[in-house]
């Protein structure tokens, strides 16, 4: 796919926590470069956390070159005065989460006319359309920043999505060897019970989530239920939570520690592929933030998102806006479910109970509903896309 717009961009990412953001802009800039052929520049301003994502990065200290090239895109650190000859400014300039760009670098993407783009966080909440897309004028600059929202509807900036990626979850769920070749390759015994019986849960989330609670529930199921857990911060809120499990002897022995009905495995840390394989073979899905939210939605397995907890419990508004446009389509019994079960696991209060079992239950009912809204979303364009559409078009009307 090519396009009339500058074919270089630069987009900048500052790693806040927890990854999500490298995460989100690690897929965006290699969706630019390999679908839309665009020479893209990465800037980040920690290499050594951006290595978790981008494994392939060399952050050795013997390692003297600024930049690297990855997959088609070339990561560099973070511009600074000092370096701003290697960083003149590309034809558009994505800011990603407002990470506030160098000033600096500002002032060289006015003398150069950069187009100026800020992609937003995630969000189904109304007010979304009405900013999405709008310029921002800059009092004290001779330049105007845009604002680009992604989103659920076709007047936002649309979801990441690979265009390979439909093809690739449908292959790999119809193949039983795809998958056990991908249990075992993250170390997860692959027994004749495991695949056939077992119903398998994947767990990301924040640490505020009643994981003990959960744990509790799940291991008094009336059937084999298998918990695979990625490993991140949420390891150390595990080992409280069970307390009487000895998880290092457990780790070092087989990575699993049974409980009841209940199997955890506690998995390495997952590249973004594997990730995506791990939402793709289990049953039901937690997951936090954005990007793995977004790649649950791609999975077409019911899932439990637990957003970004803030102050006076906005997250819940976003939440709650979410689930009113996901579930639009839902019979009655469905919708009920799920807000139940999503706002529970997104309560502050230790009184929510998550309805685990009845998930469990409604499983099937669930999963088609899940198919049904993401061929709907995957309808749309997808943010790559717009964002290229976008850019041509604020470069059609320069003045």
């Amino acid at each position: 796919m090519t396009h009339s717009t500058s074919k270089r961009w630069d987009i900048f990412c500052k790693i806040v926590d927890n990854y999500g953001d490298i995460g989100v802009c690690w897929r965006l800039s290699q969706q630019l470069a390999i679908e839309h052929n665009l020479q893209i520049r990465l800037f980040i301003d920690d290499m050594a956390a951006a290595k978790k994502i981008i494994t392939a990065l060399d952050v050795t200290e013997q390692n003297p070159v600024s930049s690297q090239v990855v997959n088609g895109v070339e990561i560099c650190a973070w511009p600074t005065p000092e370096n701003s000859v290697e960083a003149q400014p590309a034809g558009v300039v994505l800011e990603t989460f407002s990470c506030e760009l160098p000033a600096f670098y500002i002032q060289q993407m006015m003398l150069q006319g950069s187009l100026w783009i800020n992609l937003e966080y995630l969000s189904a909440e109304h007010w979304v359309s009405d900013f999405h897309a709008k310029p921002s004028p800059q009092p004290t600059l001779a330049i105007t920043k845009h604002f680009f929202f992604p989103g659920f509807k076709e007047d936002t900036g649309g979801l990441i999505r690979e265009a390979n990626l439909t093809a690739q979850r449908n292959s790999f769920i119809n193949s039983k060897e795809q998958q056990t070749m991908f249990w075992q390759s993250i170390g997860v015994t692959v027994t004749p019970s495991f695949i056939e019986n077992s119903i398998k849960i994947s767990l990301f989330c924040y640490p505020q989530a009643d994981v003990a609670g959960l744990i509790e529930t799940l291991k008094t199921a009336n059937q084999p239920i298998s918990l695979l857990i990625p490993h991140n911060s949420l390891i150390a809120a595990t080992i409280e939570k069970l307390g009487s499990v000895n998880l290092e002897n457990s780790l070092k022995n087989n990575k699993e520690i049974q409980l009841g009905s209940l199997t955890i495995h506690m998995l390495p840390f997952l590249s973004q592929t594997d990730y995506d394989h791990l939402l793709w073979a289990c049953d039901l899905n937690f997951v936090r933030g954005e990007d793995s939210w977004i790649r649950a939605i791609w999975a077409e397995k019911p899932f439990i998102w637990q957003p970004y907890i803030q102050t006076d419990e906005t997250h819940i508004l976003k939440l709650k806006a979410f689930l009113d446009l996901y579930l639009n389509a839902a019979t009655p019994e469905i919708k009920s479910l799920v807000n139940e079960a999503q706002l529970a696991w997104s309560s502050a209060s230790t009184n929510a109970i998550m309805p685990i079992s009845a998930l469990i239950n409604q499983l099937p009912a669930l999963c088609a509903y899940a198919k049904q809204i993401t061929n709907i979303l995957a309808m749309q364009p997808d943010l790559a896309t717009k964002l290229v559409i976008f850019s041509e078009n604020l470069e059609k009307n320069k003045v």
